[in-house]
């Protein structure tokens, strides 16, 4: 089977599981985070080399206050709890967004959990918070302004996106059944293959995941070009 070297989750859907079983939107939550920790140890399994997860968008912040601290604890102390096992099974965290208008003891964190984790090279997994696209974008541009370093083309932009050493996804799967990217990986995407799964992200199981690497070995990457 073709493998994907870089997968990108949309992990949506998380609210909706837990209103469809009459619970908080926060059990959804924390039942989404689960999944994702098995879904990092799928791509471990598969030799993926690095998978980002959408965990909290820039649009995000008009969610209830009360929502948005515990995103923001849950993502703390689940990572906290499983850093010693992840540091074993190498595995290396890193951040994509606007991490420094995060709430400060969540901003340290991350700085904390990169550097711990700084020499595990089996797996990267990337946790998008406070990220977007169109964001991610501007401030690049903002960049190359205060540089002053005149005109870019594709390759010099892509030195000024947040972590420019990633490779561009492979796959990008989104959950749930919407059927959109929301902002996420804009410029990373372009040439990235799409994968849509009916399953609210907390059902998400190992099988769909083997149908998403099915999905992609079917697929013909053709980047614009005759085959």
């Amino acid at each position: 089977m073709k493998i994907p070297q870089h997968i990108a989750i949309i992990m949506d859907g998380n609210g909706r599981w837990a209103k469809k079983r009459g619970f908080q939107r926060q059990s959804g939550h924390a039942r989404g985070a689960y999944v994702a920790d098995n879904v990092a140890h799928m791509c471990s399994d598969h030799g993926i080399k690095y998978l980002t997860l959408y965990a909290f968008s820039t649009e995000n912040w008009k969610r209830p206050q009360t929502e948005i601290n515990f995103l923001f604890n849950l993502t703390l102390s689940y990572l906290k709890s499983r850093l010693p096992e992840m540091k074993k099974e190498g595995v290396r965290f890193r951040f994509l967004g606007r991490i420094n208008d995060l709430p400060p003891k969540l901003r340290e964190f991350c700085d904390f959990i990169e550097t711990e984790t700084f020499d595990c090279e089996k797996l990267t997994v990337i946790i998008a918070l406070n990220y977007g696209g169109r964001a991610e974008i501007v401030d690049a541009v903002n960049k190359i302004i205060e540089k002053n370093d005149g005109r870019v083309d594709e390759k010099s932009f892509k030195d000024f996106l947040y972590l420019p050493d990633v490779p561009y996804p492979d796959l990008i799967i989104r959950t749930s059944g919407e059927e959109r990217l929301s902002n996420f990986l804009i410029w990373q995407g372009a040439y990235s293959e799409l994968y849509f799964a009916d399953k609210l992200w907390p059902d998400f199981t190992h099988e769909d995941f083997e149908l998403a690497l099915k999905s992609f070995d079917k697929r013909q990457r053709k980047y614009g070009a005759v085959i």
